[in-house]
């Protein structure tokens, strides 16, 4: 199973929660995927992803009653997964919701068993589960007119957790907090004093 890191608790809050599951950027991926965010609206404009959201997204949630967060949470600790490396060696536009990428030309067989896992957890509890393929990318630009695709800097992402994210919609834009974080660990490798 998954290793959660720090497993603080969760908040007592009302309501609904928008949540999603992804993967998150240490900080020199993040500067990376940046850098080719600032060189893709040079050639589409738009509006820019700001680096402090940068992400792929593994599993959206949507809105979640409160009630169900801990369901959730289960969901990923339930889920095995080991490290892998994803590069982000393709740039591109689509066109129905006007937003410029990057992504993998080629999907390493431990991502797919990641969103494949997860995906199982949460159908099995009831979650809604988006049944369309996968396809491992970060969002750069929104309201971008696209054209023709520039060829951009590769980035080598090393994954090495997942993580669960709150969305907070702002009047301009919409803030991203990580909730919780599960390590991907091989057999037998030692993740916070217990073996994994």
């Amino acid at each position: 199973m998954a290793d959660p890191v720090q497993p603080a608790p969760l908040p007592a809050e009302s309501g609904t929660l928008r949540l999603f599951l992804a993967l998150w950027p240490d900080a020199a991926t993040r500067d990376a995927l940046n850098r080719n965010g600032k060189w893709l609206h040079r050639h589409w404009g738009g509006r820019r992803m700001r680096a402090d959201t940068l992400h792929i997204t593994l599993a959206f949630l949507g809105a979640t009653p409160v009630d169900k967060l801990d369901a959730a949470v289960a969901c990923a600790d339930a889920v095995e997964g080991e490290p892998y490396e994803l590069l982000l060696d393709q740039a591109g536009y689509w066109r129905h919701n006007r937003i410029g990428w990057l992504g993998a030309s080629e999907t390493p067989p431990q991502h797919a068993e990641l969103v494949e896992a997860l995906n199982a957890q949460l159908r099995a509890a009831d979650f809604p589960v988006d049944e369309r393929p996968h396809v491992p990318h970060v969002t750069l630009l929104r309201k971008s007119d696209g054209g023709e695709v520039p060829e951009c800097r590769p980035v080598r992402w090393p994954m090495r957790e997942f993580v669960l994210v709150k969305s907070v919609t702002e009047p301009d834009s919409a803030r991203y907090e990580v909730m919780r974080r599960w390590v991907l660990a091989r057999v037998g490798e030692w993740v916070g004093g217990e073996l994994g």
